[in-house]
């Protein structure tokens, strides 16, 4: 059951939820390429909303698009708007949210179609911060071996999956496109705090400018939307503290 624009009308019944689903068709005719559409589906004890947005494309509307992969919260892919708030469908339990569901994409990030957003960006900024590790010591014979308690600072950052869900909350990357955002700067963290690697000021001078570190509002947004407890605000925080150290010593030397 399709509408236009309009408050949720369908109504659920009982062991049924109704969907709204925010869709865009790019090559739409009409006046707005924008629009929403309603369905009432069964609802059962751990149904997710992607198995719900499964669902409806099995059952009911072939045409609406979305993603998804693992369908275990290890891809990332699902990340969208429900109800208001940033979260990955796979994980978010339909009995959480009501008999009347809304799913939006992600902010921040160009629609494609319905809630499959741009990604092309939000991955070149992760690739601009030089993910990648550059030891300044030989290659050893073997593997580079880290201890557990030298391996603690990095670890966190090393759990992001790109689901992109903290640049749909960031504050700073709604106003400013150009912005690295707290996925890139996050990465950037995890490879500069791995004691591996050798390229230190290269890679604080990649991020010292107001599109990285010094853009952040310090709002905490990213780190508590999180599905797995990346911090990325403490990343930033002593990055701007290890630039800051950094041209302290330059300057006294």
């Amino acid at each position: 059951m399709g509408t236009s624009n309009r408050a949720m009308d369908a109504s659920a019944g009982p062991g049924t939820v109704v969907f709204r689903v925010r869709r865009f068709d790019p090559d739409s005719d009409g006046p707005s390429d924008i629009r929403w559409s309603e369905y009432v589906i069964p609802a059962h004890p751990g149904l997710t909303v992607l198995e719900a947005l499964l669902l409806v494309q099995e059952e009911q509307d072939g045409g609406l698009a979305f993603r998804y992969s693992c369908r275990g919260a290890v891809c990332g892919s699902c990340a969208m708007v429900i109800n208001g708030e940033v979260g990955l469908a796979c994980r978010t339990q339909v009995s959480s949210l009501g008999n009347k569901v809304m799913v939006e994409p992600l902010p921040n990030l160009p629609v494609l179609r319905d809630l499959v957003v741009d990604m092309d960006v939000f991955f070149a900024k992760e690739e601009s911060v030089m993910p990648w590790l550059r030891p300044s010591d030989p290659d050893p014979e073997c593997e580079r071996l880290v201890s557990p308690e030298d391996w603690r600072e990095a670890e966190p950052y090393t759990n992001c999956i790109l689901c992109a869900s903290c640049q749909g909350v960031c504050p700073v990357a709604e106003r400013a496109p150009d912005y690295l955002g707290p996925a890139a700067l996050a990465k950037h963290y995890r490879f500069y705090a791995d004691p591996r690697d050798g390229a230190g000021e290269e890679r604080l001078r990649l991020v010292d400018n107001e599109n990285g570190v010094h853009g952040c509002d310090m709002v905490w947004s990213c780190a508590k939307i999180c599905p797995k407890g990346v911090p990325p605000t403490k990343g930033i925080g002593k990055t701007r503290a290890a630039i800051y150290h950094a041209k302290k010593a330059r300057e006294g030397a």
